[in-house]
């Protein structure tokens, strides 16, 4: 959440609203924003590939579900396939309604979603374009290529930008 949200006179309709839609409980993690950290502090982050609008944010909003571990051979741990979509669902309402807030404040990759749109930017933002380069230089064989990953050589697997 970019620290422009806590001006004075600023309200919060939109965190009501996402709450509203959704029937859904979001956290606020206040120690994971940057906002008024020290110039030193802000020149470390920025040479990482990290998203420099957290260097910007006070705040993260987690909207997420839980529940027990799922296995689907295993009798008695099913995963309950009907209370995930009704999650999925609900979470994409509150994120909606958060996203009319703080629509280009960028997502923490540590707590991501395999569903966020526009990732590249998303976790990334203006670093991105340069970690194809690095991600061919130390991971050339693709040994670590999740969904939302960037691609060693071409052919390899690549998260959808959508």
């Amino acid at each position: 959440m970019p620290r422009n949200r806590l001006q004075i006179g600023m309200n919060f309709q939109g965190l009501d609203k996402m709450q509203a839609a959704s029937d859904w409980t979001a956290e606020m993690h206040f120690q994971k924003g940057l906002a008024g950290a020290s110039a030193e502090v802000i020149a470390a982050v920025q040479d990482t590939p990290t998203n420099p609008v957290v260097t910007e944010a006070f705040m993260l909003p987690i909207v997420a579900s839980e529940g027990p571990q799922a296995f689907a051979d295993l009798l008695g741990h099913e995963p309950n396939v009907e209370a995930a979509r009704r999650d999925t669902a609900r979470i994409g309402l509150a994120m909606t309604e958060l996203r009319k807030v703080a629509p280009e404040s960028g997502a923490y990759v540590a707590e991501s979603s395999y569903f966020q749109p526009n990732w590249q930017r998303a976790y990334w933002g203006a670093n991105y374009p340069r970690l194809p380069a690095a991600k061919a230089r130390y991971d050339p064989g693709g040994l670590f290529s999740p969904a939302m990953a960037l691609a060693a050589r071409a052919g390899a697997r690549m998260g959808s930008s959508a």
